[in-house]
This record gives structure tokens, C-alpha cells and sequence, in this order.
């Protein structure tokens, strides 16, 4: 009998432990924009409409970035050398712009949403 409620307590640990354990990374996609000195590595970018998406900012130049995307509500300054990662919800269908601002006129792109 007691070796009975031992394992079933045990049981109940084990299960309390099991479900209080936080998830690890949510798969959702992750989209990487490198950005160096002016220059970035892509400039069109496609996802599904309504879906979850992760943006990671790697800042390969020498000098600071300040990656942009008013309509998305993302801003992620990046010292050099350095990575931003954000996580923004599900958008509607659109083009959503982005940019650094601090080489605006070479590092234009969009986030296309369908």
C-alpha cells in the first residue's frame, strides 16, 4: 500500500514538472537581415499572412545600425558587431518597408505579406 502511493506521488511529480517546464524556441520563422556599413543582404522578404515571424538584426559594419519598419511597430538600434532578435505577431497581406536609418538611401527593403 505505501509502495502504492509512493509511486503514484511520484507519478504527480514527475507530471507537475513535466507541464511547468517552460517551452523552449516556438517555431516560428526567423528572418535574418544583415546589415553592414550601408549595405544589406536582402532587400524583399516574404511571409505568409497571419502568421507569427521572428526578425534577427545582425549588424556586421563598423558603426551602429538602427534597423526600422514603422508600419510593423519594430525599431532595433544594433551596435557593431551585434544582434537583435524581435518576434512580432501575424500581419495582414501588405507591404510593410523597413530600412536602416542611419544609411537610408542604400538599405531600403519591404516585408512582403500575402
Amino acid at each position: 500500500m505505501v509502495a502504492r502511493a509512493l509511486a503514484v506521488s511520484f507519478m504527480l511529480v514527475q507530471l507537475a514538472i513535466a507541464t511547468a517546464l517552460p517551452v523552449h524556441a516556438e517555431d516560428i520563422p526567423t528572418v535574418r537581415i544583415e546589415l553592414n556599413d550601408g549595405h544589406i543582404n536582402v532587400r524583399r522578404i516574404e511571409l505568409p499572412a497571419r502568421q507569427r515571424f521572428r526578425v534577427e538584426v545582425v549588424n556586421q559594419g563598423k558603426t551602429p545600425a538602427e534597423f526600422e519598419s514603422l508600419p510593423l511597430g519594430l525599431e532595433l538600434v544594433v551596435a557593431p558587431g551585434g544582434t537583435r532578435t524581435r518576434a512580432l505577431p501575424g500581419k495582414s497581406a501588405g507591404t510593410y518597408p523597413y530600412y536602416d536609418e542611419f544609411h537610408m538611401e542604400t538599405t531600403r527593403g519591404e516585408f512582403v505579406i500575402k
